[in-house]
């Protein structure tokens, strides 16, 4: 039995999964299995992968459902006793495995791990900026989710790993979600458990920028989140976290002209928890937004998340 599982969701990176799988196949660490899960991929990344022939590599094939579907597969696949999420374009350094078995072995009662994160764009790398914890660099604590990643997440699928034990208590990755999955399965870990975090990017994400406003999407479906609101009233300090969450969502509709799901938000959010800013962003009718946002954007490329 490995004592690491990473799961890779796969669809149409034929561009990037090697050098992601090279990168874990060259971990210094070596006690692990590949999951990857082909959604259905209409490029030749099966192709790709299939040319890898360590055992440790283990391909699958679905028919495409999404990332999350991809995911709960790979979960239900792993052997492990840590589960390692990855995603097809993302990489680890090196040292990334042996630096969370370092932490595993000196947090012992503790079940959800991860390092500090690096940004790749089309014209940088860079990192990810933390602006809630008093960490030096290279510096390691037991950190509250909600109380960290009020700026940048701590959790995200290029640079965490969780105890196989954590992943079976707080479930699965919801499939009805189509964007956001990830940042609803960090709040419900935030709830159930804090997060052992080294402040060195040993994982780059890949950014694309393809944000809501930059696409053709023409729906969307926010996170579910009067189902934490209970949950936050017993634990103040994912309010700040959930309300910056919501507030985000509350755009996305608008920029859909989306009123009954906006309003539904509106009527949730905790005004002492957003800013005068936001609250006159939100207050401003579709024909005002999309324009301020679409010039937002223009002046901040690496920062487009709408």
């Amino acid at each position: 039995m490995p004592k690491f599982s990473i799961v890779i969701p796969l669809y149409n990176k034929a561009k990037y999964i090697a050098k992601t799988l090279n990168r874990v196949l060259n971990q210094t660490f070596s006690d692990f299995e590949i999951i990857i899960v082909n959604d259905g991929s209409t490029d030749n990344s099966f192709e790709v992968v299939e040319k890898f022939t360590d055992a440790r590599v283990k391909l699958f094939t679905t028919k495409n459902q999404g990332v999350s579907a991809a995911r709960n597969f790979g979960i239900k696949k792993a052997q492990g006793n840590y589960i390692a999420f990855l995603d097809a374009d993302d990489f680890w350094e090196e040292i990334f495995l042996e630096t969370i078995n370092g932490l595993i072995i000196s947090y012992p009662n503790e079940h959800i791990f991860a390092t500090a994160l690096k940004i790749m764009t089309s014209k940088r790398v860079y990192p990810a900026t933390y602006k809630h914890f008093n960490l030096k660099q290279n510096e390691t604590g037991i950190l509250s989710y909600f109380t960290a990643s009020i700026g940048h997440s701590i959790l995200h699928c290029a640079n965490s790993v969780f105890s196989k034990k954590a992943v079976e208590n707080i479930g699965y990755f919801d499939e009805s979600l189509k964007t956001n999955e990830d940042t609803d399965y960090w709040i419900r870990s935030g709830f159930k458990y804090n997060v052992v975090f080294v402040n060195k990017p040993l994982a780059t994400h890949h950014f694309t920028g393809s944000g809501l406003s930059k696409t053709n999407k023409t729906t969307y479906k926010s996170i579910d989140f009067k189902k934490y609101i209970k949950q936050s009233n017993k634990q103040p300090q994912s309010k700040a976290f959930l309300n910056k969450n919501i507030y985000s969502s509350i755009i996305k509709y608008k920029l859909l002209s989306d009123r009954k799901n906006s309003n539904a938000l509106k009527n949730i959010i905790e005004p002492k928890h957003i800013n005068i800013k936001q609250k006159f962003v939100i207050s401003l009718p579709p024909t005002m937004l999309k324009p301020l946002i679409y010039f937002y954007n223009l002046f901040n490329k690496e920062k487009n998340y709408y």
